[in-house]
């Protein structure tokens, strides 16, 4: 695997920031991918907009990584209440994806997590159809809550639902 610079988006990355989260959560190129949310949801992820809303908060940041250039994975972090971290938006470019990128992004937002924000524990939110990247996540040691949280169904930002049922379950570690 060749070496992966991590370090915060910025502004500027913005618009290949959107194209990267857009290509693994819709469309037909998040099928090249396991994480693909098209099943569930249509039309965007995110926009620009919700991305710079996010830069341009001190409570959160997107980490990015990129080789030889090219951005090929990212997450948002963000702190939540005390001691607490959460995670999202996980991204790896598709025809990537199983190669590592993955784990070494969540390994990358627990450490970032911890140092910028003092958590003490990291939460995610995930759809419980995908039962794949819920095992996914059991296995780098994060545990259902028995906690949900409903889909925001009138949220346009997170795409169109393609289904009545949606809702999240929230997975914890403490991280480290």
């Amino acid at each position: 695997m060749t070496d992966l610079d991590l370090r915060d988006a910025v502004a500027s990355d913005i618009p290949v920031l959107h194209r990267l989260i857009e290509s693994a959560y819709r469309g037909e190129t998040s099928r090249a991918g396991w994480t693909t949310e098209a099943d569930l949801l249509d039309g965007q992820r995110t926009d620009p907009e919700e991305l710079a809303d996010i830069l341009a908060d001190p409570d959160q940041a997107i980490l990015t990584g990129w080789r030889a250039g090219v951005l090929v994975a990212s997450v948002l972090i963000a702190r939540r209440e005390e001691g607490m971290g959460y995670f999202g938006m996980l991204s790896v470019e598709p025809t990537l994806q199983s190669s590592g990128l993955g784990r070494r992004m969540v390994s990358a937002a627990e450490t970032a997590l911890t140092t910028r924000f003092g958590a003490r524990r990291v939460r995610i939110q995930v759809f419980p159809q995908r039962d794949t990247l819920i095992a996914w996540y059991n296995r780098l040691g994060y545990r259902d809550t028995a906690q949900t949280v409903p889909f925001p169904y009138d949220e346009p930002r997170l795409g169109s639902p393609l289904r009545d049922d949606l809702y999240f379950i929230v997975m914890e570690k403490a991280p480290g």
